[in-house]
């Protein structure tokens, strides 16, 4: 698991409420039970505080899978 997951999962696994819950970076809403559209705009907040930057809108919009969102984590860290 990339640095980056590892740093996301605690995340998911507090904003779901899913203790056990293992993170992929094929996990998305359509197959994650709990992740909704609050739990959506909760994991990004989360996600904004653990890393320290914002999200523009388009950014968000466009994050479809954990993967898209890990790579968009990379560049971002990378600038």
């Amino acid at each position: 698991m990339s640095d980056i997951l590892q740093r996301l999962e605690p995340i998911f696994r507090d904003v779901l409420d899913e203790p056990s819950f293992v993170l992929t970076r094929e996990s998305s809403p359509a197959n994650v039970e709990n992740w909704d559209s609050l739990a959506q705009i909760s994991l990004i907040t989360s996600i904004e505080k653990e890393f320290a930057f914002r999200f523009s809108v388009g950014e968000v919009q466009s994050l479809k899978t954990v993967g898209d969102m890990a790579d968009l984590l990379e560049r971002k860290l990378r600038q």
